[in-house]
């Protein structure tokens, strides 16, 4: 049997600028029911038994030998293990999430420069100064001063109590993890990007559950907190000052104007390729993995448009049109008056409560 689950969303703009982009955010609700599998594919080809991908972080070791699982539980006794998604929270924690290929790396370089940039950070240190639990133990976690601001791709967690959350177009998420999954060799040279997008849609393509259910699942439970701030990816490449402004103000940390230029200046595109080509092989994310594939590519809003086929759009635009209008990213293949086959909708308009539901 299915699992169906109803998530109620509403958005709210509560720490921006009125007149600004991110306001349309504001008043809008969506009823989202999630499905599983492929209840929320659209139409096209290859998508009926999409070839299996290689999933991350040692999904390939489901079915340890006695000599990993006698290191494991050593790592585990000598606080060597990885933290991953359970480990101890402290009251001071702030949480900086997204979705998997969304900006959080830059984000991660912003706050960390504004907060010191007179020891600008690098691939070397980020790690240390916010860290990712899923990349370092227990003991390495427990080290980094408080309070401490965490990197975190989860979908949603009840002990994030105060976050930061950083959301992304679907449709260049997509392309952005296809490419950084043919750099970590999970998938090889030549993968079908129709057989890609419906994995991405479905189920997801790592842990971290679908684009849909991750960034719906936040929302509906946290968008109406205080302890909780929205962040648009494209946003914060078309106005980085302002938006890293709003992160100073929810993170309470006095600024001024040249404070946040530097940080952005310290962050910049330029500047991280630059230390990628320096540090690929010291930093783990990028050791050991492809160099003619960087871990910064394009970073422009909207370069789904020159990889993405019609189809391929649209089944990402059918599957989670009502997120992605409460977020403001428009559709441009999917019509939603004339919805998958496999879906109904009902709602009179963008702004109204919109709800999907499986056709008997």
């Amino acid at each position: 049997m299915r699992r169906m689950q109803a998530v109620t969303v509403s958005l709210s703009s509560r720490h921006g600028n009125p007149a600004s982009d991110s306001a349309r955010l504001n008043g809008l609700a969506t009823e989202i029911i999630i499905t599983s599998a492929c209840d929320r594919l659209g139409k096209g080809k290859n998508m009926s038994n999409p070839r299996p991908l290689k999933l991350p972080i040692g999904a390939e070791l489901e079915h340890l030998g006695w000599w990993k699982r006698t290191r494991r539980a050593a790592k585990t006794v000598l606080g060597l293990d990885r933290e991953g998604r359970d480990f101890p929270l402290y009251p001071d924690d702030t949480f900086l999430v997204s979705y998997p290929r969304s900006g959080n790396t830059w984000t991660r370089f912003l706050i960390a420069n504004l907060i010191d940039d007179e020891h600008p950070a690098t691939f070397a240190n980020i790690d240390a100064r916010i860290p990712e639990p899923a990349a370092m133990s227990r003991r390495q976690l427990a080290s980094v001063p408080r309070p401490r601001i965490i990197k975190s791709h989860e979908y949603f967690d009840p002990r994030y109590r105060r976050l930061i959350y950083l959301v992304r177009d679907p449709r260049d998420v997509v392309v952005s993890n296809y490419y950084f999954q043919l750099k970590k060799r999970f998938i090889p040279n030549g993968y079908p990007m129709d057989e890609y997008v419906p994995a991405f849609v479905s189920t997801g393509i790592d842990r971290f559950a679908s684009w849909g259910e991750n960034v719906a699942g936040w929302l509906a439970t946290r968008s109406s907190s205080s302890d909780f701030l929205l962040l648009k990816y494209e946003e914060m490449t078309k106005e980085p000052e302002r938006e890293l402004s709003k992160i100073a103000s929810f993170l309470n940390i006095p600024v001024n104007h040249a404070r946040i230029a530097r940080a952005v200046e310290l962050s910049s595109v330029q500047r991280m390729r630059e230390l990628e080509k320096e540090e690929m092989d010291s930093w783990k994310v990028t050791r050991n993995t492809r160099k003619d594939i960087p871990f910064i590519r394009t970073a422009t809003p909207g370069a789904w448009r020159s990889v993405l086929s019609n189809c391929q759009v649209e089944q990402i635009e059918c599957a989670w049109w009502p997120i992605m209008t409460a977020l403001g990213y428009e559709a441009t293949v999917a019509n939603p008056a004339q919805p998958n086959p496999n879906l109904t909708w009902q709602g009179q308009s963008p702004s109204a409560a919109v709800r999907f539901t499986r056709v008997a």
